[in-house]
């Protein structure tokens, strides 16, 4: 089968389209017929292995896992002794390691079936961003029906989809975004827009019930200035940020865990995103309800995946960027 390989760090440069063995699923696994795969800046940082600190788990010297890609929307081909819930023909979708590539084997747990209203395009560009704006705020941050929500990083895959949930919770939302991204965002029900080429919001005067960050921009102090007393700060490291760092947001992160025991009633949080077919089905109802939609900016062929994460890393992409096989 033809894939998106990686062997070693560096720039999309390093990204190989070529010839590998067609993966076989384990028991527990499905092999999945890929149609779509989304581009997320997961697959940038491990592309350069960034953070180095990261590269405990990434692997030292190359990845660990060679295919890129992370989001897929396919077709079942075939399943492991030990599946029962899926079947060859069944239109799914959801997240393994290595879905750049025309077949790809991910965890049952970790697949779903395919939104109905939806193409396959479009539902590869839910699985990663849509889960981590879901546990960031209906798990971690615990919206309610009349908050005060700030979404910094409106405009990013991750952003897109946060506007929208906080929205569906019954929140007040205010989106940050540059100005190219103002219409887009409002577009998707935020009821307030900081373009932050013109203004700062953490130098405001306006205190928000919880400020979800996805971008990583500014200090912990100026995030927590802008937080009610009894507010929620939750952190999420998935922004690209600039190459070449030894910690990443992982610095940011080690500061909340340092300050949280000592910030008395404001909740000093973070998201760590794993995948469950449970989500999977909370995200297919929220797309099928109409409640979010995923916004898809541009689509690349297969072959050109290290193009699409080059526009990804460079342009500073608005939404989802998909490849399609």
């Amino acid at each position: 089968m033809k894939a998106v390989i990686q062997d070693r760090y560096g720039s999309a440069d390093v990204l190989e389209f070529r010839d590998v063995d067609r993966p076989v699923p384990a028991a527990d696994e499905v092999l999945v017929r890929v149609h779509a795969a989304s581009v997320n800046a997961y697959d940038w940082h491990l592309m350069h292995g960034d953070p180095v600190i990261g590269r405990a788990m990434m692997g030292f010297r190359r990845p660990k896992a060679p295919v890129r890609g992370r989001d897929f929307a396919g077709v079942v081909e075939a399943v492991g002794a030990g599946v029962t819930g899926f079947k060859p023909g069944d239109e799914v979708f959801g997240e393994a390691d290595g879905a750049f590539a025309e077949y790809v084997c991910a965890r049952d747990g970790a697949v779903g079936p395919k939104p109905a209203n939806l193409t396959f395009e479009q539902a590869a560009a839910i699985p990663l961003a849509g889960n981590t704006a879901l546990i960031g705020l209906r798990d971690v941050a615990r919206v309610q029906p009349g908050q005060t929500v700030l979404v910094n990083g409106a405009s990013g895959g991750v952003g897109t989809f946060a506007v929208q949930l906080a929205k569906a919770y019954g929140a007040e939302v205010t989106a940050v975004c540059s100005t190219r991204n103002v219409d887009l965002v409002r577009s998707l029900g935020a009821d307030r827009v900081i373009d932050y080429e013109q203004e700062d919001f953490t130098r405001g005067e306006r205190r928000y019930d919880v400020v979800l960050d996805l971008v990583g921009n500014h200090s912990l102090a100026e995030f927590r200035r802008v937080v009610t007393p009894a507010g929620a700060l939750v952190l999420s490291g998935g922004g690209v940020y600039e190459g070449g760092s030894f910690v990443g947001p992982m610095g940011l992160f080690l500061k909340r865990r340092l300050v949280a025991p000592f910030s008395r009633h404001q909740r000093l949080l973070e998201i760590s995103a794993r995948q469950s077919r449970a989500n999977l089905a909370a995200l297919r109802e929220l797309a099928e309800s109409g409640k979010i939609a995923p916004v898809v900016e541009r689509t690349y062929p297969l072959s050109e995946a290290a193009e699409a994460i080059r526009y990804l890393e460079v342009e500073h992409a608005r939404a989802k960027i998909v490849v399609t096989v």
